[in-house]
């Protein structure tokens, strides 16, 4: 089975993952103190991966459709972890075609519903681009005042990228940072037409040298979990587990949340928090309100 279309993309991350591996690495001999090319040659990956060495020039060069299997044999052997593969899936790919103009979105109903039943656990949803959705109390007075910042500047990747507030908020800056690059990276491989990720993409290359450097770099970061750290103004440093659970009707939208080890300052400041946005003058947040 071949994947349906050829991503501009593909070939340069390819090179990417096989710059970074050496001979050795894979299990080949390496032959002489200097090679021309850092990382593995096309040919040394083609030898791996069991197809001919103009085979993969061609996937390099944009110029053959990828069988399935050929993708498979090529995370295994560039070493891709289970985000870097779905990326490189993704790019062959190449997305479906969308409509260019497609109808804002809206929090789905039940997400809604779980945002407002998480009191003492900081939770956003987020949509394409990384489009802030909806939030919870705990979350706007753990990270920002979300109802204070334009409903279409309302993006997680522009506040963390070109917020100086959020930005000191981040402790361990640059993994988030970087992070973000990796999910908008992976949005760019599912809709490649997109022209308001364009948008995003060089409105944030222009406004930060580290994003236009990691944006060229193509490097995939890990997607699904990590650990924050958070420096906040009330409650102190706080150490925080992330992850996200995918929403079943609306793929688009994921539902981020994070926690801390009972018994600790981060879990206590968190519950510190939810106390004190309990107020019921203080109201979580939607997009959509």
């Amino acid at each position: 089975m071949y994947t349906k279309a050829y991503s501009p993309e593909l070939g340069e991350f390819l090179k990417v993952c096989r710059a970074r591996l050496s001979p050795r690495t894979v299990g080949l001999p390496e032959f002489g103190a200097s090679r021309r090319v850092p990382g593995l040659r096309r040919e040394e990956v083609a030898q791996l991966v069991g197809i001919s060495t103009h085979s993969y020039a061609r996937l390099e060069q944009g110029r053959a459709a990828v069988p399935r299997s050929v993708l498979a044999a090529l995370a295994r052997v560039l070493h891709l972890d289970d985000d870097q593969r779905d990326h490189l899936f993704e790019l062959a790919a190449n997305g479906e075609y969308e409509p260019r103009r497609r109808p804002a979105q809206k929090v789905h109903l039940q997400l809604r519903r779980i945002l407002d039943e998480l009191t003492t656990t900081p939770a956003l949803v987020l949509g394409r681009r990384m489009d802030i959705l909806a939030w919870n109390a705990l979350a706007a007075a753990l990270l920002t005042d979300f109802d204070r910042v334009p409903e279409k500047k309302r993006n997680y990747a522009r506040l963390l990228f070109t917020d100086p507030a959020f930005r000191e908020l981040c402790l361990d800056w640059r993994t988030n940072a970087r992070t973000c690059v990796a999910h908008l990276r992976l949005e760019s491989a599912r809709r490649p037409g997109d022209p308001g990720l364009a948008a995003l993409v060089g409105e944030l290359s222009v406004a930060d040298a580290d994003f236009r450097q990691w944006w060229a770099g193509r490097q995939m970061t890990g997607l699904r979990m990590g650990t924050k750290r958070l420096r906040h103004p009330l409650v102190g440093d706080l150490t925080l587990d992330w992850d996200s659970l995918t929403c079943t009707a609306d793929p688009a939208q994921k539902l981020v949340f994070s926690t801390a080890v009972p018994g600790t300052p981060s879990h206590d400041g968190l519950l510190f928090l939810a106390s004190w946005t309990a107020d019921p003058h203080r109201l979580a947040g939607d997009a959509t309100a």
